[in-house]
């Protein structure tokens, strides 16, 4: 099954979340599978932002994507993803896993950041956990 075209602006998004060569496969993945959902966030008639989240059961998912485009980062826009996910899905747990360039980000929404160490070459990476 082919899935439907990406939207320019959300594979501009998904861009700055995942590689380049794997939007189409990421983006295939989102809509045919029932675990996995992609939202985006409009402003002007426009998707700025967009999340993707795995979900896991017993009111727990994993974000595999979250990408604001540049020019309206700041304005609190992945936040107020983070918080529709949790409340669309009636979220306790929270997951992601990220690099050290999102780690302030995801405390600053009040996530518990723990590093995993080195898990690439010269890459670490944090574990970030949100629980209510």
């Amino acid at each position: 099954m082919k899935s439907p075209p990406i939207q320019p602006n959300l594979r501009k998004l998904l861009s700055f979340a995942a590689s380049e060569r794997n939007i189409e496969r990421e983006y295939g993945l989102y809509i045919q599978s029932p675990v996995l959902a992609l939202y985006g966030y409009d402003f002007e008639d426009e998707v700025v932002g967009c999340i993707g989240i795995e979900l896991l059961g017993l009111k727990r998912c994993e974000i595999k994507h979250i990408a604001v485009s540049p020019n309206h980062r700041g304005q609190g826009i992945g936040s107020k993803m983070i918080s529709f996910i949790k409340v669309k899905h009636s979220l306790t747990s929270i997951f992601a896993e990220t690099d050290k360039e999102a780690v302030n980000f995801y405390k600053n929404c009040g996530f518990k950041i723990k590093s995993l160490g080195e898990k690439y070459p010269g890459v670490e990476r944090f574990q970030c956990i949100l629980e209510s």
